[in-house]
């Protein structure tokens, strides 16, 4: 095994088993970026409006669940479709205290 991981055996016999939360869902929230506007401002966005972000091109894009950060990654097409590749993965337990 790779360093830092444990198999689901070596989790059993600690005593870890978090198969009871597995179906609890989740919410995942891919941000592209920020901005703050007035509320007049927002009230003047209609459709074909710009709205510029705190974000450079290419920089990568956070990955939070519930509101927690827990990866980074890249826009890609697939399939004529927007997706992400996951270019950096928090730690198990890392992730894991984000959740608190």
């Amino acid at each position: 095994m790779a360093d830092g991981q444990e198999s689901r055996e070596d989790k059993e016999e600690l005593g870890i088993n978090l198969d009871f939360i597995l179906d609890i869902p989740l919410l995942v929230t891919v941000e592209l970026g920020r901005a703050r506007f007035p509320i007049q401002d927002l009230l003047k966005i209609g459709e074909g409006s710009v709205m510029e972000l705190n974000k450079l091109v290419g920089e990568p894009l956070d990955v939070l669940v519930n509101g927690k950060p827990v990866a980074r990654g890249e826009v890609v097409v697939v399939n004529e479709k927007f997706a992400l590749r996951l270019t950096d993965i928090a730690q198990p337990n890392e992730r894991l205290n984000q959740l608190r």
